[in-house]
């Protein structure tokens, strides 16, 4: 078997920056192993779920220091819309609500804002759709230990009810209130919300600049926990702050 000829910790140092300065592989720098190389290992990576598997791992230990149960008992649900790129326009979507042509990004969080799941789909693809996958992932992640899933009016229905009943989950809608205008923290829903803006500071995930949806997932999970991770809580206010 041939030896490594590039630190893996490299590789992975290289795949963090492409993310988060939002550069094409080819415009890797020089100090980094070459683009070709990254590439293939973070291909590798996603086809055997590494950055799930990592997730998983760090959402237990980061609840365990924060005082929670390692394993969730509730989820939050919500998608985000990324525009398409020339890249990704044969696999792209329209979505009438958002007026964006693109992909979407379907996701779970447990309720402190770490990973459960997360897929991706064209934009016109409906969110109550999607329930049915959303809570079979979230619960072979968690063992099956979340009974409740917090949603918005997207997953509202009897067929999202029955799918997320199939998995021994049940949704609960945190509706906007009717006499409020412009922007309004809902309950529960926030931390997604925050989830989504923290994801939006890594470049390459502003848009849709892959061929591959896997590689969009890939790159959502992986960043979703590093920002997730770099967090403090502070003394005072009892708010969590994102130290990125």
């Amino acid at each position: 078997m041939p030896q490594r000829t590039h630190d893996v910790r490299e590789v992975f140092n290289a795949l963090r920056w492409i993310v988060r300065a939002g550069a094409s592989w080819r415009m890797l720098p020089h100090d980094f192993p070459p683009w070709e190389t990254v590439y293939q290992q973070t291909r590798r990576w996603i086809a055997a779920g590494v950055f799930e598997a990592m997730v998983h791992g760090l959402r237990a230990l980061m609840r365990l220091a924060s005082g929670y149960r390692p394993e969730p008992s509730a989820a939050i649900l919500d998608s985000r819309t990324l525009r398409s790129s020339p890249e990704s326009g044969h696999r792209a979507g329209y979505d009438g609500a958002k007026r964006k042509k693109g992909s979407k990004v379907h996701a779970a969080v447990d309720t402190l804002g770490y990973p459960l799941a997360l897929h991706v789909t064209p934009a016109d693809e409906q969110d109550r759709a999607q329930v049915k996958e959303l809570a079979e992932a979230v619960q072979e992640a968690t063992g099956e230990s979340v009974e409740l899933a917090y949603v918005d009016r997207g997953y509202t229905g009897e067929d999202p009810a029955e799918a997320a009943e199939e998995h021994s989950t049940r949704l609960e809608a945190i509706k906007r209130p009717e006499a409020k205008r412009g922007f309004v923290l809902l309950p529960r829903r926030w931390v997604v919300e925050r989830d989504f803006a923290w994801v939006s500071r890594f470049r390459r995930l502003v848009k849709d600049y892959e061929r591959l949806p896997a590689t969009v997932a890939g790159g959502c999970t992986s960043s979703l926990s590093h920002a997730s991770s770099s967090t403090e809580r502070s003394p005072y206010s009892g708010r969590v702050h994102n130290t990125l």
